[in-house]
């Protein structure tokens, strides 16, 4: 008699054994259609989501669920366990087949090849037509869509904003973002992560300034466009706001250079200086009705604290710096002695 009937015949009957072997194929078969058998989503085929670095899996099932990608979060935390996905899964962006089974899903998690992001930096006091430039070279982002997107009404709309154009409202600093990222999600981000900058804190600033987020945003875009020294920044800031307080014109070159900067050009000329437009601050007195570039938070913050000092006027040093002065006659002493 062999071992097996010698088993059988001691702990189970032969009754016993077909049910206990039916019981086992019932379980497997169990196993088998609930992590193997497909799930079915209703959005656009196929799912994209994005897993951020060290973002932890628990997270990531939560998001599938919330989405109706999968319909049991235990589930796919079981299968998850046994594939010991915790420490697997690669940070990414994933487009998920409609269809898949749990198995088919943390295997696409765990053993696929995420998008990878791209870095994109975007310097401070760029203009709007310089972003577009470097997201297609960059991205591959139709540029003429971006600088649609800039100037649409409704896309603004879309953002909460009340402005004419975007300009001066993105953020520039280095983002990640993927090759297949279109200009709505980029521009959205770029926003957000202007908002960002616009804490209580600041915005109680603003009220004892007197001066709305548009009006900051636009001081702040004239001060980066002043000097390349972070150093000089609220001094210069100081010196806009005292010529504010007295109803002197600001006089501001880079509000002539966005004038006439699709003209290409690098040296301001007499004639530009009388170009009719409410940007011209040598011809009208007070702030552009418009941000004239996207300034970076350094300059915004110079924008909103600027330092207290008597200082009207300054001029370009010839060493990458500015010199400042008090009168017209001690500016114009400046003048002659640096040019």
């Amino acid at each position: 008699m062999t071992k097996q009937k010698i088993f059988t015949k001691r702990f189970l009957s032969r009754t016993q054994f077909y049910v206990a072997a039916l019981f086992f194929v019932f379980v497997l078969a169990v196993l088998l259609f609930t992590f193997f058998s497909p799930n079915y989503y209703e959005h656009e085929s196929p799912y994209r989501i994005d897993i951020k670095r060290g973002e932890s899996l628990t997270n990531v099932i939560d998001t599938l669920y919330e989405h109706k990608i999968i319909p049991s979060k235990l589930k796919m935390k079981i299968i998850s366990f046994v594939y010991g996905a915790e420490k697997k899964v690669k940070a990414g962006r994933y487009d998920i087949p409609n269809g898949l089974s749990y198995v088919k899903l943390i295997e696409l998690l765990v053993n696929g090849s995420p998008t990878e992001q791209v870095s994109v930096t975007l310097p401070e006091g760029i203009w709007q037509s310089e972003i577009a430039q470097i997201l297609r070279e960059k991205l591959n982002i139709d540029s003429s869509r971006v600088i649609g997107l800039s100037t649409s009404r409704s896309f603004i709309n879309s953002l909460d904003l009340n402005s004419k154009s975007l300009e001066g409202y993105l953020l520039p600093e280095t983002y990640y973002f993927y090759p297949n990222s279109t200009a709505e999600e980029i521009l959205r981000k770029l926003k957000l992560q202007m908002d960002k900058v616009f804490n209580p804190e600041i915005e109680k600033r603003m009220a004892e300034l007197k001066m709305t987020k548009h009006q900051i945003l636009t001081l702040a875009s004239i001060i980066d466009g002043e000097s390349n020294l972070v150093s000089e920044f609220r001094t210069i800031s100081g010196v806009y706001h005292n010529r504010l307080k007295i109803g002197m014109a600001l006089q501001a070159d880079p509000t002539v250079q966005y004038l006439i900067r699709d003209k290409h050009k690098n040296k301001i000329l007499k004639k530009d200086l009388l170009i009719n437009s409410k940007f011209n601050t040598y011809k009208y007195t007070g702030l552009p009705p418009a941000p004239i570039s996207n300034p970076g938070k350094d300059a915004i913050m110079a924008a909103l604290y600027p330092e207290k000092h008597n200082y009207l006027f300054f001029v370009a040093n010839g060493s990458g710096g500015h010199t400042f002065s008090h009168s017209a006659d001690e500016h114009e002493q400046n003048v002659m002695k640096y040019r």
